[in-house]
Parts: structure tokens; C-alpha cells; sequence
């Protein structure tokens, strides 16, 4: 198993408790980045921890404050925090169990992996989970972690693998009121028949199987070939003009064109490189003069 868990505590079902860790699910993103620089010199500019006319201030002796008046701060010690008494620090107590399908995907933030902490625990965890999977619920509790509580749902992942998955939940005050943006727009209800039947037709066509790993980051990859060419002195690749619309087309000709186009290959599938047209963003030449690398 890779790496530390990033959480380790009980997971708790009333009476029947066992220990679990969480290990990030996701990888951060570590591919191109960027850091400030002088453009003159070509150095790199660093920044620095400064009170006002005091100077640099040391990381030893920076704390946190909490502002509760302007300019007057109560601070606070990494020790106070770390000293907290919250049960959910070190125990996930399930307060109920919900249909998955209940969960709405906006309040889903972000997932882990969960595995029993021990040999002692896995018992436990495989007869919950076998039973998680055979209703087909998902446990909701509540964790600490990252300077903050946070809401979870634990569930079996969906490709039935031998694992539990919690999904870090936003609570209900983080969430926006979907009216605010939506009470402007026509109803549902009052949509043309026919148009809707074509739209109809239209996702049918497109509809396939998902295809996860079809689907790959090519704004991470213009960024390397530029970098790329910009180190080896090379022209950097030209924009690719879109082409303009010629005509006004009403939504029924639209529909009905794009249906009569539909029958494409999977995205896995579709052309990429010499002879076929590119997905994702495409680099932009500012001009074609050679560029020299830092």
C-alpha cells in the first residue's frame, strides 16, 4: 500500500466499531507549473513572511489570530488547535444510512479510499461492507481533518472492488439556491414536440458507454509542447482559426443536421495528430519569431 493513510480512527455503527484509514483517492495535480519571474533578470522572485516595520518574521513565530474587532486579533497556538476535544477527530459515528441514488452529485466534494486499519478490524469492515452493498446504502457521519469538520458519505465503489469509499460532503449552507438562477428560464413543460423528439434522438445517437480513460488533460499537454518548444528554440504552434458560422440556423434544421452527423466513433477512437483533427486547446503563436529559454 502506497504511502501514509491520511486519516486513521474508528468507524462506528452503533455498537460495532472498528479502526480504518483513509488514503486520498485523487492525485493532486503535478504536472506544469509555473513560478514568478523577473522578467529583465530571468530570476525567480521569493516572497517573504514581513510585519510592518518590523521586517521578516521567522516561520517559528508565526501563530494564528482570529480577528474579532479591526486590527485587534485573539491568537491561537498550534498546540490549542491540535488539543481540541472533538470526537470526530479519531471516530466517523455513521448517524444514518441513505439509498445512494439519494445523494445529489453537487454536494460531493472529494474521495478516499478506506481500508481496514489492522487484520482485527477486517472482519468487521467486510460484513458492513457486504451488507452496505447488498442494500445498496451509504453511511453518513461526520469527520475532522485539514483544520476543519467535515460531512462524509461512505459507500461501496461502484465497480464492486473489495474496498469502502468516503466522499467528503458539503453541507447544506455552502450550497447556493438553485432559484437564484434558475427562475428565469422557460418551463420545461412548454418545450416543442417535435424538436424535443429530434433532441431525442440526437442523445440516443451520442450515447455510449463512459469511456474514463478516453478523456485525457490536452490543456496540460499544449502546455508541455510549448514549453517544450520554447526550450529548444523552436516556433511556437499557431492558432487554429475557428470557423465562423455562415448562416443563422433554426433549432429544428440544427437538430436535425446534428442527428444526420451523429454517428461518430467513440471518443478513444477518434483522430488525433496528422490527419485528423486535434481535441482540447490548441497553442497559441503570438507570432513567429524564436523564443529562448530562461
Amino acid at each position: 500500500m502506497a504511502g501514509r493513510p491520511y486519516w486513521s480512527g474508528q468507524l462506528k455503527v452503533s455498537l460495532v466499531s472498528f479502526g480504518v484509514q483513509l488514503y486520498p483517492a485523487v492525485n493532486s495535480k503535478s504536472g506544469v507549473t509555473f513560478h514568478q519571474i523577473d522578467r529583465a533578470s530571468g530570476q525567480r522572485i521569493r516572497h517573504q513572511n514581513v510585519v510592518e516595520d518590523k521586517g521578516p518574521v521567522e516561520n517559528s513565530e508565526i501563530v494564528k489570530g482570529y480577528e474579532y474587532s479591526k486590527g485587534k486579533y485573539i491568537v491561537v497556538e498550534p498546540d490549542e488547535i491540535s488539543n481540541l476535544r472533538i470526537e470526530t477527530k479519531k471516530t466517523i459515528d455513521v448517524q444514518q444510512f441513505v439509498d445512494v441514488k439519494e445523494l445529489p452529485p453537487a454536494i460531493f466534494e472529494k474521495p478516499y479510499f478506506v481500508v481496514p486499519e489492522a487484520k482485527e478490524s477486517a472482519e468487521a469492515f467486510v460484513v458492513v461492507r457486504k451488507a452496505m452493498e447488498q442494500s445498496g446504502k451509504a453511511a453518513i457521519g461526520e469527520i475532522t481533518f485539514g483544520g476543519r469538520e467535515h460531512l462524509v458519505a461512505i459507500a461501496v465503489p461502484p465497480d464492486g472492488s473489495a474496498g469502502l469509499m468516503a466522499y467528503l460532503l458539503r453541507y447544506a449552507e455552502e450550497m447556493r439556491k438553485s432559484e437564484d438562477y434558475f427562475s428565469e428560464i422557460p418551463s420545461p413543460d412548454k418545450v416543442d414536440k417535435k424538436q424535443l423528439g429530434m433532441a431525442t434522438q440526437l442523445i440516443e445517437a451520442y450515447s455510449r458507454p463512459f469511456e474514463f480513460d478516453a478523456f485525457k488533460d490536452d490543456y496540460e499537454a499544449a502546455l508541455q509542447e510549448m514549453i517544450e518548444a520554447k526550450r529548444k528554440n523552436l516556433p511556437l504552434p499557431e492558432e487554429e482559426e475557428t470557423p465562423r458560422p455562415t448562416k443563422v440556423v433554426n433549432l429544428m434544421d440544427a437538430l436535425r443536421e446534428s442527428v444526420s452527423k451523429a454517428k461518430k466513433p467513440p471518443a478513444s477512437e477518434r483522430p488525433t495528430g496528422k490527419g485528423g483533427a486535434r481535441k482540447g486547446p490548441v497553442l497559441v503563436g503570438t507570432n513567429r519569431r524564436k523564443h529562448t529559454a530562461a
